[in-house]
C-alpha cells in the first residue's frame, strides 16, 4: 500500500490545524482507493445501523430497513449522479461515455434524497406497509449517512465556500488547487483574496456536516413526540432545506438551473423548507380538528 501523489497541505490557522500533504486515497498494487469512496461507504454503513436502531426504538422489524437499503442505496447513488450530470451537461454532452466515470466525481445529494424517498414510496406499496413510518425511520439513517460523508468532501479538497476572512473556521487551501473544484465566475471573484498562493475559505462540507448532526439530535429527540406518520422526514425536509439555503449561498461550485444563475440546489431547499412547514401545519390542523 502506497499514498498517491494527489495531495496538498491543508490548514485551519485560526484554530492552530494544519495537515502536511493531506493525500485524497492511496494505491494498492497499483489501483487508487480513494477515501472519498471510502467514507461514503462507511456512511452508508452507518446509515443503516442508524435506521435499524431506530426501528427497535420505536418497536418496528429492523430487517425491513435492510431489506429497503439493499434496494435504496445502489438506486440512491445512481439518482445522486443523475442529478448532477443533468445540471452539468454542458461538461458531459460531448463524451457521453464520462457519465459513468463516477471515479472522478459528480455526486448530489439531492438526487440520492429524491430517489431514495421515490424507492421508499414504491417499496411500502409493494410490501404494503406505511410509507410515512418508513421515512421517518430512514430519515435518521440518511442524515446519519450524510454527516459522515461529507468529509468526503475534505478529503477532497472540493464543496468549500468563497472568501473566509478572519472566520474562526476558514480553512486554508492551495490556491493551484481550489481552482479545481470552482466556477469561473468564482475563480475571479476570490483571484484578489490569494496570498503565498494560498486562499482562506468557508469550510461549507464541515458546516454541512454539524448542520446535520443537529437536525439529527432534534429529529431523535422528537420522534417520541410526534403527532403522524410522515412527520419526521417532513422535520428532515425543512430542517436540512433550511441549513442548505445558507451553506449553498457560499459555495463557489454550485450547480445552476440551465440558463440562469440560479443555484438548483438552493432554489430546491427554499421549496422544500417552504413545502414541509405547510404540510405539518395543515396535517396537524388536520388532526386537530378531527378530535375536537
Amino acid at each position: 500500500m502506497t499514498s498517491i501523489d494527489y495531495a496538498a497541505d491543508v490548514a485551519f490557522p485560526n484554530l492552530g490545524i494544519s495537515i502536511e500533504h493531506l493525500s485524497s486515497g492511496f494505491e494498492i498494487f497499483g489501483f487508487r482507493i480513494a477515501f472519498y469512496g471510502m467514507i461514503i461507504a462507511f456512511g452508508m454503513i452507518l446509515g443503516y445501523l442508524m435506521a435499524t436502531w431506530q426501528a427497535k426504538r420505536t418497536g418496528q422489524n429492523p430487517e425491513v430497513y435492510l431489506d429497503f437499503a439493499l434496494l435504496a442505496i445502489p438506486l440512491s447513488v445512481i439518482g445522486a449522479r443523475i442529478y448532477y450530470v443533468i445540471f452539468s451537461w454542458d461538461n458531459y454532452k460531448d463524451n457521453l461515455i464520462e457519465i459513468l466515470n463516477i471515479r472522478n466525481g459528480g455526486l448530489a445529494i439531492y438526487g440520492g434524497v429524491i430517489v431514495a424517498i421515490l424507492t421508499a414510496w414504491l417499496f411500502c406499496k409493494y410490501r404494503k406497509i406505511s410509507f410515512g413510518l418508513l421515512a421517518d425511520t430512514g430519515c435518521t439513517g440518511l442524515l446519519a449517512g450524510q454527516i459522515i460523508g461529507r468529509w468526503g468532501n475534505f478529503f477532497n479538497r472540493e464543496a468549500f465556500g468563497g472568501y473566509a476572512g478572519d472566520s474562526l473556521f476558514a480553512m486554508q487551501l492551495p490556491w493551484d488547487e481550489a481552482i479545481l473544484h470552482m466556477s469561473s465566475s468564482s475563480i475571479e471573484s476570490l483571484k484578489a483574496h490569494v496570498v503565498d498562493n494560498t486562499i482562506l475559505v468557508h469550510p461549507t462540507f464541515l458546516y454541512e456536516s454539524v448542520w446535520n448532526i443537529g437536525v439529527l439530535i432534534l429529529i431523535l429527540v422528537y420522534t417520541k413526540h410526534k403527532k403522524f406518520d410522515g412527520e419526521l422526514i417532513l422535520l428532515y425536509l425543512a430542517g436540512y432545506g433550511l441549513g442548505r439555503i445558507w451553506i449553498e449561498s457560499l459555495r463557489t461550485d454550485q450547480l445552476l438551473l440551465w440558463k440562469t444563475n440560479i443555484p438548483i440546489s438552493m432554489l430546491l431547499s427554499l421549496i422544500l423548507f417552504v413545502g414541509a412547514l405547510i404540510c405539518i401545519f395543515v396535517k396537524r390542523n388536520c388532526l386537530k380538528t378531527v378530535k375536537e
